[in-house]
This record gives structure tokens, C-alpha cells and sequence, in this order.
């Protein structure tokens, strides 16, 4: 043997005995990092998985419960009864305001008026003037009835009685543009206008505005339109208040909306005290189908498999697969027509780890 395979073979015992004295240390070490890191738990857990060990698992009782099937509508508007901007049937000028910005007026209220001298002028002249046409049109019956003198006379006396009259009437129409009245019982709004302008017949003077009681505008999707039928009740909330209110459907459009493809309806809420205001948004609960003695399934202990709906149920310390019908589904719950009994015990919680027949045990029960 020459000295270089001498020197060779030294080295290679060296690294022999270096690697066999610092394997115990590397061996912590790995196994520390792992542990550090959760490797070695998980292939702990897996492992006592694997030798039985059960998965801890929460679970309801299944009993028969009324379940609500509920359609909701935001941005939904409460909007006047009735709103009308108010001006005058004719032009001229304004003599006199009558109300008060922001308050309260009745039906037939004078609110307004322009200028009407001219007009009482032109009905006084007229009605000067029936004393003498009632008396001639009396002398000319009586003259006919004596034959002196000819029907054709009497007619025109009575026609000229009958034009005066109307020529009164139409100046007391006229007269009575000149007043602006309310049309029905409300709130006006901020006056526009100040005595002594002139006003057309397209000058807003105010708004007129009935808040008692009010209506509820919103859309429903197409799906839900047959479900909304007047006289249904539903309820509101005007956030950020939670406080509920409750309205009656009494009208829905004639036809879709084509470009949200959704259908207008309107409720009507009385508003008793006037002291909800228009313009608020609103958020609506529509109650389209109540069902009794229903088996309610929280939505998150269903998973869906080959496109079919599954659930687990505890039976004998172990998880068993059923497939379920669903029927009606809410925000939370869905309805299981088949595959559940009541008293079952549905598994609720670890749904995703779940295998039919695998060991579960049950750490928290409703």
C-alpha cells in the first residue's frame, strides 16, 4: 500500500466517525424544527387518526321547526301618497300668500291669490243686468200666452236670460283661477315666490306634499314577482334604526322592469302621527312561503357531492353519509324534504373532513 491510498483511506474513517458522533444531535434537531413547525404534530395526529381516534364534532338534534322562506328588497323608498308642485290656473299678479312655509293645510285652503279686480268688475256689470232680462222674458210669457206676441220673440228674451248667466258663470270661473287652492290635505313645502310677482301659469309657487300615509317603493327580482300579490303584508326597517314597520302591498307594475328585469310594487303605510318623512331608503322583508313541521338544515353541515346534496348524522359513535332533498333555502337554513328524520343527530361542524364511517365523537350539542 503507497502513502497517497494511506492518507485516502485516513480521511474516509475520519468522516466515518465524525458522521456516527453527530447524528444523535442532528436527530433532535430535525426532530425539534418539526415539531417547531407542526409536522410532527400533524403526522402525530394523523397517526393516532389512522389507530382511531374520533373527530371532535358539533351536532343538533333534528326536530320539526316552522321554517320562512323570506324575499329581501334594499334600497327600497318611501316615497308621498300624493305630491304636487302647486301653480295658478292664469297669470297675473300675486296680491296675497296665505301660508306658512312647512305647515299644515287643508283641503280647499286659500293659499294664494293674484290680482281678480278686472274679473269682480266684469261680474258685477253682468249681474246688473239679470233684474231687467228676467223681466223681459216675464212680460214676453205673458204676452204670449194672450197671442200678442210670436214664440220666436219669447225664445230670444229666454235666450238672451240664458247667455247672461252663462257669461256670469264663466267670469266666476275665471275668477276662481285666480286662487290658488290646496287640492288635498298636506304639508306645504318653501314658498318660491313673494307678494307682488308676477305669476304664469308655469311659476311653482310651492309643493304640496301628503305624508299620511305613505308609500313604499322597491323591486322584487322575476322570480319572486308571483309571490307579490296586492294586500300582502311585509315588513320594513329604515337603517341604521332596526326598529320594524309594516306595510301592505296594494299595487305591482303591469310589466317588468327590462333592464334589471325586476318588478315595481308598492305598499302603503299609514304613518299614523305623520312621523316617518319621504325620501328615506328602506330595507324590505317580503314573507313569500311559510312551512310547519318543517326539518330545518343549517346550510354550512350540507356539502355538495357529484352534484348532489349530502349530510352526516352520528350513528354509533361513527359519521354516516345521507343524500337529502332540499326544498325552500333561507339566509341560513334550507329544507330537507327527504334523507332526515326528526331525532336524527346532524352533524354540524368538520363537515369537509368528514367520511362515511369515520369516528367521530360529539363535543357540543343543540
Amino acid at each position: 500500500m503507497n502513502k497517497n491510498t494511506k492518507v485516502l483511506l485516513l480521511a474516509v474513517i475520519t468522516l466515518i466517525i465524525a458522521g456516527i458522533a453527530i447524528y444523535p444531535t442532528a436527530k433532535k434537531m430535525l426532530a425539534g424544527n418539526n415539531s417547531h413547525n407542526g409536522i410532527g404534530k400533524d403526522i402525530n395526529d394523523l397517526t393516532k387518526r389512522g389507530s382511531g381516534r374520533p373527530l371532535n364534532v358539533k351536532a343538533m338534534i333534528m326536530r320539526p321547526t316552522t321554517l320562512i322562506d323570506e324575499v329581501k328588497a334594499s334600497k327600497a323608498l318611501l316615497i308621498p301618497d300624493e305630491e304636487v308642485e302647486l301653480t295658478f290656473e292664469s297669470p297675473g299678479k300675486i296680491t296675497e300668500i296665505l301660508f306658512s312655509e312647512g305647515s299644515a293645510v287643508k283641503k280647499c285652503e286659500l293659499l294664494a291669490k293674484i290680482n281678480d279686480k278686472p274679473l269682480k268688475a266684469e261680474l258685477q256689470k253682468l249681474e246688473a243686468q239679470i233684474p231687467l232680462a228676467e223681466d223681459r222674458v216675464f212680460r214676453q210669457k205673458s204676452l204670449l200666452e194672450k197671442d200678442a206676441v210670436s214664440r220666436e220673440t219669447y225664445e230670444q228674451v229666454s235666450t238672451d236670460l240664458e247667455k247672461l248667466k252663462a257669461d256670469i258663470d264663466l267670469v266666476k270661473a275665471q275668477i276662481a283661477q285666480t286662487e290658488l287652492r290646496a287640492p288635498f290635505d298636506g304639508m306645504v313645502g318653501l314658498r318660491n315666490v313673494s307678494e307682488g310677482a308676477y305669476a304664469s301659469t308655469t311659476t311653482i309657487i310651492t309643493k304640496l306634499t301628503k305624508t299620511i300615509p305613505l308609500k313604499l317603493e322597491f323591486y322584487v327580482p322575476e322570480k319572486n314577482a308571483a309571490d307579490v300579490n296586492p294586500g300582502k303584508k311585509i315588513t320594513f326597517r329604515l337603517p341604521p334604526d332596526r326598529k320594524e314597520y309594516h306595510a301592505t302591498i296594494y299595487a305591482t307594475d303591469s310589466r317588468m322592469d327590462p333592464n334589471t328585469i325586476s318588478m315595481k310594487v308598492r305598499a302603503i303605510y299609514p304613518n299614523t302621527g305623520g312621523k316617518l318623512q319621504p325620501g328615506r331608503s328602506a330595507d324590505v322583508t317580503i314573507q313569500t312561503n311559510e312551512i310547519r313541521n318543517a326539518l330545518a338544515v343549517p346550510s354550512e353541515a350540507v356539502v355538495k357531492e357529484m352534484g348532489r346534496d349530502v349530510a352526516y348524522i352520528y350513528s354509533g359513535g361513527k359519521a354516516q353519509k345521507t343524500e337529502i332533498e332540499t326544498g325552500i333555502r333561507t339566509e341560513s337554513m334550507l329544507q330537507a324534504l327527504s334523507g332526515l328524520s326528526a331525532g336524527d343527530t346532524l352533524l354540524v361542524s368538520g363537515v369537509m373532513q368528514l367520511r362515511d364511517g369515520l369516528p367521530v365523537e360529539i363535543g357540543e350539542i343543540r
